[in-house]
């Protein structure tokens, strides 16, 4: 009974926020598995029971050198051609070093390895152990293997482990990294081993059988790395027209594939439904000697077309509150956008403007040394157009590429980020004009994000009315950047499917860099991937001085509200110099609640003194300083370091794998709690006396007023005193 009941408490949550046609579509569908409906609908069989005669338009095509002839007359326009690879190979080692070099990752595919969702080369990192050929159903990590002969409806997506791991190498990623070995050496044995790849994944799965076919997306993924390298090996002696004539089969039944579960991915809303119209419009336009290719194309445009419309919002946020999904999306547009270009097939304006609008949102969080945003969102490690040497957490080349594509010049000046540029529009691009654009504080109302930036620092935080179903707990979190350095992070996201306590932990309110109440979350969790009902965040104040020295934001969230006493949350922001932020988090109720606020650092050498909440970091930047407190009462403070038994105090810079941060507390309890954080690289004491919270900054000393009164604004005013006074005033 209680099954049901929360079953049934889920299912009007759900239609509540999602609407009652997405609930009554989604329970179809989930009835549709179990009775077979989609096995049925998508049979499984071997590749000879669906042969490449009933795929094309014109069977007598798939004797394989009348298909090659075809292929060859026809030139259907790709981003490069076989013959560009002797310029491509003049300027393509511009970009490597000792480390960063797609040679690297060639040779450790052919021992049998590969690196896992981006993680990097050197420093003591080890790559997974896939074999050569890889086992296409195993997680290298845990050693569990999905089955590979049932139909992929009926396996789980959690019985066996992180599903994620092991379709990894089933999206042939690791295609780009030996095309673009192979363009800069003409190494054969690297088109060779593309193709030993390619037959023995059709061996190890045919059509409909195994997990490798559970995902649209998945192949839509593979779909792209199928024909990144049918190109760019055309003109090496190992594609031979059997070989090309094969790879072409396999497209098409992955394009049967994709199209016979589209609008469950639609469903979705995400970037589930655009990259399985990526698959559609690519295999549309490259291979339109398939019976189904005009009305892949059609399906995959009106798809892009609309998913663009809904999922970017105007200011270029979108709907999965995510920067790796960001880019994810992106890479799918710039993709489908340019070979669009190149087919005489161009997207819509309202369309390409919102991509813009996406790519600048990018920009404007971008804040490290290296090309690095806040770790926001969900981050699963995908990278799906791996094109260049950067790391994982290098946003430039997408940035790059997404400027130029709207726009025609670049924003960044050379660097390896330009690979990306060389790949998609070729030589040209390399000497466009760089025009730099503004990083400023920026407003983004519709996703809800917020920058507060100076000339040497930026803090990040998240105040949204959400449109589409969050992925975390997380509203009013805050990341602050010093130096292009990280000071206050996200946690990332480490795994959605791992044993506990590591079950898509960081997700959870308390690992965020924001207040807690109760050891509640800010939503309720309905699932691995479900918050609700959604919370709501509401910006109350923004103000800067004319001069750009004083900054104050402050926004709220309602997800304590539903507690039996309702608890009123507000987070004010205050900037007092050009890397000095005074943060001040505050609760009010009618009862008596226990207060957390949690901070992760980057785990820089440190130093702690928690008698005096003082912790001081040193970055390459220098010296910087941290200091937090409860106003009123005896703080009770907390610092912890890469926990043994509980995820506190870790971060997860990539995908599968943590490494130790550093997580500390203030906590309190009663009807009030108002709690201060200052960040600055000045060594000050911190005066908390009745409502005003005094330090000395770089400017002087400076002077925080602040009040409870429900009249009135978290922040009453601010002072600075020192060789020019500075004042703000904050008005109701």
């Amino acid at each position: 009974m209680g099954k049901m009941l929360a079953r049934a408490r889920l299912g009007w949550a759900l239609g509540q926020q999602m609407g009652a046609g997405w609930l009554a579509y989604r329970l179809w569908y989930a009835a549709s598995l179990k009775s077979g409906l989609v096995a049925r609908r998508l049979p499984m069989s071997s590749w000879g029971e669906r042969p490449f005669t009933a795929t094309l338009a014109d069977p007598q095509l798939a004797e394989p050198n009348a298909y090659t002839a075809y292929r060859q007359q026809a030139a259907t326009p790709f981003y490069f051609t076989a013959p560009d690879r002797a310029v491509y190979s003049s300027l393509l080692g511009q970009w490597d070093g000792e480390e960063a070099t797609p040679g690297r990752l060639v040779e450790e595919l052919r021992s049998g390895q590969w690196r896992y969702y981006g993680q990097p080369c050197g420093d003591g990192n080890k790559p997974a152990v896939i074999g050569m050929p890889p086992n296409w159903h195993r997680n290298p990590f845990t050693g569990q293997t999905a089955p590979k002969e049932q139909h992929w409806s009926r396996i789980s997506d959690f019985a066996h482990g992180d599903i994620k791991t092991i379709w990894e190498a089933s999206r042939f990623s690791f295609v780009y990294a030996l095309v673009r070995a192979y363009w800069r050496s003409g190494d054969e044995a690297l088109a060779e081993l593309f193709w030993q790849l390619v037959l023995d994944w059709r061996e190890q799965n045919p059509p409909q059988q195994g997990p490798n076919w559970k995902c649209g997306q998945e192949t839509s993924l593979r779909i792209m790395g199928w024909c990144f390298g049918l190109y760019g090996f055309s003109g090496s002696v190992t594609s031979t027209p059997e070989r090309v004539a094969t790879l072409a089969h396999m497209l098409a039944i992955s394009g049967e594939r994709v199209e016979g579960n589209l609008r469950y991915a639609l469903s979705q809303q995400n970037n589930h439904g655009i990259s399985e119209a990526t698959g559609l419009w690519t295999l549309g336009l490259l291979f339109p000697e398939f019976q189904a290719a005009a009305r892949w194309r059609e399906k995959g445009r009106k798809a892009l077309e609309a998913q663009g419309q809904t999922l970017i919002y105007d200011d270029g946020s979108f709907a999965q509150h995510s920067v790796n999904y960001q880019r994810l999306m992106l890479h799918d547009y710039l993709w489908c956008m340019r070979l669009g270009e190149l087919h005489g097939r161009p997207f819509s304006t309202a369309l390409q403007q919102r991509i813009q609008a996406a790519g600048n949102w990018l920009y404007q969080l971008q804040a490290g040394h290296n090309g690095e945003v806040p770790y926001y969102g969900q981050i699963d490690g995908a990278l799906i157009l791996p094109l260049n040497n950067c790391d994982f957490q290098d946003f430039r080349p997408v940035i790059q590429a997404t400027h130029y594509l709207t726009k025609g010049t670049r924003c960044y000046p050379d660097g390896p980020w330009d690979e990306d540029l060389l790949w998609l529009f070729g030589p040209q691009a390399l000497g466009t004009a760089v025009i730099s654009v503004r990083q400023d504080d920026f407003v983004a109302p519709d996703g809800g994000y917020y920058t507060l930036r100076t000339a040497k620092s930026m803090v990040f935080t998240r105040c949204a009315k959400l449109h589409h179903r969050p992925s975390q707990a997380d509203m009013l979190h805050v990341d602050l950047w010093q130096q292009g350095n990280p000071i206050a992070v996200d946690a990332g996201t480490y795994s959605y499917n791992a044993p506990p306590p590591w079950n898509n932990v960081l997700a959870h309110t308390r690992y965020h860099n924001t207040v807690t109440v109760d050891d509640q979350e800010q939503m309720e969790r309905m699932g691995k991937f479900m918050w609700l009902p959604w919370v709501e965040g509401k910006v109350q104040y923004s103000q800067r001085s004319d001069d750009g020295r004083l900054a104050y934001w402050q926004g709220t969230h309602g997800g304590y509200g539903r507690l039996p006493q309702p608890v009123k949350y507000q987070r004010a922001i205050v900037q007092a110099g050009e890397d000095t932020w005074l943060i001040l988090d505050a609760g009010q109720s009618i009862g008596a609640h226990q207060y957390r606020l949690h901070w992760l650092l980057y785990p820089w050498a440190y130093t702690w003194q928690p008698e005096q909440g003082h912790v001081q970091l040193n970055t390459p930047g220098g010296v910087y300083h941290m200091r937090l407190g409860q106003i009123g009462a005896e703080a009770a403070l907390s610092l912890v370091t890469g926990a043994k038994d509980s995820p506190r105090g870790w971060y997860a810079p990539y995908y599968g794998r943590r490494e130790p941060a550093l997580s500390l507390t203030v906590e309190g309890e009663g009807k009030t709690a108002v709690f201060w954080t200052l960040f600055t690289p000045v060594d000050t004491k911190v005066a908390a006396l009745g409502n005003s919270v005094h330090f000395h900054g770089q400017d002087g000393r400076v002077t925080v007023e602040w009040s409870l009164t429900a009249a009135s604004n978290l922040v009453r005013r601010v002072y600075v005193e020192g060789e020019f006074t500075r004042r703000l005033d904050i008005t109701a």
